[in-house]
C-alpha cells in the first residue's frame, strides 16, 4: 500500500522530478504532487510524495528531514489525511445556519 509523505520548506525552484529524484533513491515512488499557487502557477513551497512501501516511506523520513536541496532544509514527515472540503466558503457546503 502506498505511504504518502508531506515535503516541506521547499525552494520555489525545485521541481517534481528533483523530488522524484531524490526519493528514487531510496524506494520505489508512486507519485509527486508539488503543490502550486493557482492564480500565478508558482511553487507554494510544498509537495506530497507517495512512495510504494511503507518501509521506504520511513526510510525516506529518517533520511531526507534536514536533508538540504536547493539551499533549503526539508521538512519530511507522513502526510496527514485529506480534510472534508464540507465547509466550503464559496457558497458550498453546509454552514450550521437554522
Amino acid at each position: 500500500m502506498n505511504k504518502r509523505l508531506y515535503v516541506g520548506n521547499l525552494n520555489y525552484q525545485t521541481t517534481e522530478a528533483t523530488l522524484s529524484d531524490l526519493f528514487g533513491e531510496i524506494g520505489k515512488v508512486a507519485s509527486v504532487n508539488l503543490v502550486t499557487d493557482r492564480m500565478t502557477g508558482r511553487s507554494r513551497g510544498f509537495a506530497f510524495v507517495e512512495m510504494e512501501e511503507e518501509s521506504d516511506a520511513q526510510k525516506a523520513i529518517t533520511e531526507l528531514d534536514g536533508k538540504s536541496v536547493d539551499e533549503r532544509d526539508l521538512k519530511v514527515a507522513e502526510a496527514r489525511p485529506k480534510r472534508s472540503r464540507k465547509q466550503d466558503f464559496r457558497g458550498g457546503g453546509d454552514r450550521g445556519h437554522y
